[in-house]
């Protein structure tokens, strides 16, 4: 099986609802897995508190949770997730700008970043109508399946 083929299954089991493909012949023997029918579809972290241990003769300090939790709490939205483990990427090459900025509208089908895995450019693109709320991934990251790549906010 060759990259072409390989990279159009990719393309197919995100463009449909397919959680599960498999595909062997005598040659090659292909698994593709999406989701997890048990897990939500997005999640919040919460904020994780801690001591500061300070030194001789200074008081010690909690980290202040409750900004931190209000801040997460405001940005509540829609979840774009990794259908696949690779490497995050905002432009389709470092000359270029990013495919999306904080605060940007995008149409049903434009692509929001590329996803590479084994040399391969996987673009994902809006599922619907949205604006870009917060970029959860630094460029040139690695971002393993279900990693949450953009919060966005979606609209009519």
């Amino acid at each position: 099986m060759d990259i072409k083929d390989l990279k159009m299954l990719i393309k197919m089991v995100t463009e449909t609802d397919i959680t599960e493909f498999e595909l062997e012949n005598a040659e090659d023997k292909v698994v593709i897995k999406r989701g997890c029918t048990s897990a939500p579809q997005y999640q919040m972290q919460q904020p994780v508190s801690y001591q500061y241990a300070p030194a001789a003769g200074v008081a010690p300090m909690a980290a202040p949770v409750a900004a931190a939790t209000a801040a997460v709490e405001a940005e509540a939205g829609d979840v774009v997730t990794s259908p696949i483990v690779g490497t995050f990427y905002r432009a389709p090459s470092p000359e270029s700008p990013s495919y999306v900025e904080v605060g940007q509208i995008v149409e049903k089908g434009e692509v929001l970043c590329i996803v590479e895995a084994m040399k391969l450019m996987n673009e994902i693109e809006a599922e619907y109508r949205c604006k870009i709320v917060r970029i959860c991934k630094e460029n040139a990251t690695p971002v393993e399946y279900g990693d949450q790549l953009f919060i966005v906010e979606k609209l009519g």
